[in-house]
């Protein structure tokens, strides 16, 4: 059945205790998360949270090629092309709360998740997998944040996480889209461990050997992990970033904006990730890229619940300002490549159009992630 979550619960050897499994599956879309598969998750998150017995969530996708590659940006656009502004409101608004506060929860688990992050692992899958007390990456896992490329810009919490990277690399990320390996997402803190594909099995079957009820899981986990890391290292991707992780930093933490993109386009290097990388911040959304500067440079004090709450109204208003769903249009509908952005060049990006993005929808009583952190008390 595709556009679910599959659910698992394996008895430990100690009898007493149970490792939970959730496996994304929408494989058909690199497990690309449905309004469905993120309220499936959710609740069930929310009662494994309650329950004594389990002690500690693996998360995965389904297959070899994808933990997750995104959101359902598909039907968003559907909505935002067919419906009027109420309905693009009123179903953008569902569905990105309930992302967010299902990223919000994973990041303030009570209880050990390990994210299983083989494959792409992309946008909203990031955010997911971002999360995650224990998140390892496979040799052949490929992490972003590409929202760039269609309008959009770094949510599910890249505003916490992006400002949480060195000085200059976040925004970097955030301006490119750039396709990371697994040992940059090491050096960048988006994964802890990197193991092997065929080193799950026996994860998993440690896991369940393990004597819950006798140690804390810290101390059960992070061993298992530490012993199967080691054996993975010579088959970990040599680094892609850090041979230029100084002219990184130097291009992204000077100037202005318009100074930041010319810095950035002007890395040397003839590496096909970096020609990538420079390739989509120059097609990008100059209006993405102008978000994503202001959220790092202006917003790098926000808790974790104020990012979420400041990308539900950024994310809204993306919606109903027409350049994402002008982006997804381009990028994934009719597959031109070529979309037509509403300004040319950062340059040309007017002040009253960012600040409007900004600008909330609500009160701050209103505002539908308001109660947000509400379930670390549950």
């Amino acid at each position: 059945m595709a556009d679910t979550v599959r659910f698992e619960e394996r008895q430990c050897i100690d009898g007493q205790s149970v490792l939970a499994i959730a496996t994304l599956s929408n494989p058909a879309s690199l497990n690309a998360l449905t309004y469905k598969m993120l309220d499936l998750l959710n609740d069930k998150l929310k009662e494994w949270q309650e329950r004594s017995e389990v002690k500690m969530v693996f998360l995965q996708g389904e297959g070899d090629k994808s933990f997750c590659a995104g959101g359902d940006v598909r039907t968003m656009y559907r909505v935002m092309s067919q419906g009027d502004e109420e309905e693009t409101v009123e179903f953008c608004t569902r569905y990105f709360s309930l992302e967010y506060e299902c990223d919000y929860r994973i990041h303030t688990y009570p209880k050990p998740i390990i994210g299983w992050g083989e494959g792409i692992v992309m946008g909203g899958g990031i955010g997911l997998f971002n999360g995650c007390s224990h998140k390892v990456v496979t040799p052949n896992s490929r992490l972003a944040m590409p929202e760039i490329h269609i309008g959009l810009f770094p949510d599910v919490g890249g505003t916490w996480f992006l400002n949480r990277m060195d000085e200059g690399i976040g925004l970097f990320l955030g301006l490119t889209g750039a396709i990371i390996n697994a040992q940059d997402a090491l050096d960048t803190k988006l994964a802890d461990w990197v193991l092997r594909c065929e080193n799950k099995v026996r994860l998993l079957k440690s896991l369940l050997g393990a004597n819950w009820a006798a140690h804390e899981p810290e101390h059960i986990i992070k061993p298992i992990l530490d012993e199967l890391a080691i054996e993975t290292q010579p088959y970990c991707p040599e680094a892609q970033l850090r041979p230029v992780w100084r002219d990184i930093q130097n291009a992204c933490t000077n100037g202005d904006l318009m100074d930041v993109v010319a810095n950035v386009l002007s890395l040397e290097g003839e590496e096909e990730w970096l020609r990538k990388a420079k390739k989509g911040l120059s097609e990008g959304s100059a209006i993405s890229a102008h978000i994503t500067y202001r959220q790092v440079r202006k917003y790098d004090h926000l808790s974790l619940e104020d990012c979420f709450k400041l990308e539900l109204i950024l994310a809204v208003r993306s919606a109903l300002l027409g350049e994402f769903e002008e982006g997804v249009r381009s990028r994934l509908i009719d597959k031109d490549g070529k979309p037509e952005w509403l300004f040319d060049d950062v340059s040309l990006v007017t002040t009253s159009t960012i600040d409007l993005l900004f600008t909330s929808l609500w009160t701050p009583d209103e505002h539908p992630l308001a109660n947000l952190g509400s379930n670390k008390d549950e």
